[in-house]
């Protein structure tokens, strides 16, 4: 179960390193008609980390026996449910800046709070 465990983290980097890479990516691009669409990486990034990270808390919890700070993961799991409303609304329907940028600034809390709450 560890190595299923590390392998769900691993993915959860990913998921992360998608997500951030992908919206630094598109804030490089000219908006268009006032607004921007998220890409499909910003989408998958957050869906990504949200799924491996139900998962994570569900191996800790359920076979490791590891503690899990259920706050911290109400408030992560907050956070990335908001950025993929915002993504999935943003694919049918531009985003102005200020909600395209509120996706970067809250996946990069997210990271924060994974870091540095303890």
């Amino acid at each position: 179960m560890e190595f299923l465990r590390l392998l769900l983290l691993f993915l959860h980097f990913i998921g992360m390193a998608v997500l951030i890479g992908a919206f630094i990516a598109q804030m490089r691009q000219k908006p268009e008609d006032g607004g921007r669409r998220p890409s499909a990486g910003i989408l998958h990034g957050a869906l990504t980390q949200l799924i491996t990270g139900l998962a994570l808390v569900g191996i800790r919890e359920g076979a490791l026996d590891m503690p899990v700070d259920h706050v911290k993961i109400a408030v992560k799991l907050l956070v990335v449910l908001v950025i993929v409303v915002l993504a999935l609304v943003g694919r049918r329907k531009s985003l102005n800046n200020a909600l395209f940028g509120a996706v970067g600034v809250l996946a990069v809390l997210n990271v924060a709070i994974a870091v540095f709450w303890r």
